[in-house]
């Protein structure tokens, strides 16, 4: 099972739960009737904002921390250089 699927298959389990309760098909134990309608609704738009936060986290990580491995760096710049003196023996202009 690929990972997309194992995802498809956890958000629709999610999603499915979420509209039953939603839509008081079922009940949340343990809870009270009024918190379960003030808050189960937002629950989505947590969700969206804590990923969201969590992708522009990563990505500032990631950019901070691009320099830190100078080889990587070497060896993508030599593999840059490569793909462009190949594309100049083909006749490509890269310039």
């Amino acid at each position: 099972m690929s990972r997309a699927t194992r995802v498809a298959i956890v958000s629709t389990l999610f999603a499915s739960i979420w509209a039953l309760v939603f839509f008081q098909f079922f009940a949340v134990p343990g809870a009270n009737k009024a918190v379960v309608e003030d808050i189960w609704p937002l629950i989505p738009w947590w969700l969206l904002v804590s990923f969201g936060s969590y992708s522009l986290g990563s990505l500032g990580w990631g950019l901070f921390t691009f320099r830190d491995c100078p080889e990587a760096y070497e060896e993508l710049l030599k593999e840059i250089s490569l793909a462009k003196d190949d594309l100049r023996s083909r006749g490509v202009s890269v310039d």
